[in-house]
C-alpha cells in the first residue's frame, strides 16, 4: 500500500511539472508573438498602427497610423494654400508702396515662386490655360512702358543704344509725363497678346493708349514660355484727336498702325520676337519677364478671364 501511495505522488509531481512546462511554453510563445507584432508595428487585431504604450499618466498620447490619412492631406493642402496666399498678398501690398525697394520686392517674388514650384502651383503656365485673360500691371522693375513686348524687341534691335534712348524719355518728370495704368490681354488659342499702356503728357492735357499687338506661339518653347512676335504699335484713344471732333475721329479710325515688327526686322533679323517667361501664374497673379531677364520681373494681377481688353 505504501508503495502504491508513493507511486501516485511521483505521478502527480510529474504531471504538475509537465503542466508547468506547458504553461511556461504557452506564455513564452505569447510573449514572443507579441514582441514580433510590436516590432512589425501590428496589433493583435491586425491594424496597421505604431502602438506606443498609452499610460494612465498621459491619456492624450495618440496613435499614429502608417496608412494614408485624408484629414492629414487636407490639413497639409490648407497649410500650403494659406502660405502661398499669404505670400501673394504680402507681395501685392508691398507693390502698392511707391517707395518700395526693388530688392525687397524681388525677394518677395522669389518667395511666391518657390512656394509655387515646391507644391506644383502656378506652373506650366503656357499650357495650363491660366495665362488667358486680362491682366493689370502692379509692379514694374523700371518704367511701366517696359511691360510692353515692343520695348524688349527694341532692345534686341538696338542693344547698344536702347538704354540711352529710354533714359531720355524716362527722365521726363511728372506731371509732364505720367505712365499707367498698363494692361495685357492674352489669348493663347487665338495666338494673340495685346499690350496697352496709358501715357499722359502736358499735365494730363494729352493722353493716349500705346497699344502693341503681337502674335504668340508655344512652338519649341518650354512649359512656362511664350514666343511673342511684335506686329504693330499704335497710339489709340488720343484725347488730342478727340478734341478735333469728327475729323479727329476719322483720322484715328483710318490711320493704320505702325508696322513696328517689320521695321525692327529690317534693323536686325529676329529682333521682333521676344521670349516671355512666366515663372508663376494662377487664378489671380502672374509673374513674367522677357528674354530671361530674371532680375527684371513684372507682377500682374488678373482682372478677368476674358480675352479682350478695354481701358
Amino acid at each position: 500500500a505504501a508503495s502504491t501511495i508513493q507511486c501516485n505522488r511521483i505521478s502527480i509531481k510529474r504531471r504538475r511539472r509537465h503542466e508547468h512546462k506547458e504553461e511556461v511554453s504557452t506564455y513564452c510563445i505569447k510573449m514572443i508573438t507579441r514582441n514580433i507584432f510590436l516590432l512589425l508595428g501590428i496589433t493583435s487585431t491586425g491594424s496597421a498602427f505604431v502602438t506606443p504604450r498609452v499610460s494612465q499618466k498621459n491619456p492624450n498620447c495618440r496613435l499614429y497610423s502608417s496608412a494614408p490619412s485624408d484629414t492629414a492631406d487636407t490639413d497639409f493642402s490648407t497649410t500650403v494654400s494659406d502660405d502661398l496666399e499669404r505670400s501673394k498678398s504680402d507681395l501685392l501690398n508691398y507693390c502698392q508702396n511707391p517707395a518700395a525697394d526693388n530688392g525687397i520686392i524681388l525677394g518677395k517674388i522669389r518667395e511666391v515662386e518657390e512656394l509655387g514650384e515646391q507644391f506644383g502651383i502656378g506652373q506650366g503656365s503656357s499650357f495650363s490655360g491660366l495665362l488667358n485673360g486680362e491682366w493689370e500691371l502692379v509692379y514694374a522693375p523700371e518704367d511701366k512702358t517696359r511691360s510692353s513686348p515692343f520695348f524688349w524687341a527694341f532692345r534686341k534691335a538696338f542693344p547698344d543704344q536702347s538704354d540711352q534712348i529710354f533714359g531720355i524719355t524716362d527722365a521726363i518728370p511728372d506731371p509732364l509725363k505720367v505712365i499707367g495704368p498698363a494692361f495685357q490681354s492674352i489669348d493663347i488659342s487665338g495666338s494673340s497678346l495685346v499690350s496697352r499702356v496709358k501715357v499722359a503728357t502736358l499735365g494730363g492735357a494729352a493722353t493716349s493708349i500705346m497699344t502693341t499687338r503681337a502674335t504668340i506661339s508655344t512652338d519649341n518653347a518650354d512649359l512656362d514660355e511664350l514666343k511673342v512676335r511684335v506686329d504693330t504699335t499704335k497710339p489709340e484713344e488720343s484725347t488730342v484727336l478727340k478734341k478735333l471732333g469728327p475729323i479727329g475721329e476719322a483720322i484715328a479710325s483710318n490711320a493704320p498702325p505702325f508696322p513696328s515688327g517689320e521695321a525692327l526686322e529690317k534693323v536686325a533679323s529676329g529682333s521682333s520676337t521676344v521670349l516671355m517667361k512666366t515663372t508663376f501664374c494662377d487664378g489671380s497673379m502672374r509673374i513674367s519677364c522677357y528674354n530671361n531677364n530674371l532680375d527684371k520681373k513684372f507682377v500682374w494681377k488678373r482682372t478677368s478671364f476674358r480675352g479682350s481688353s478695354d481701358i
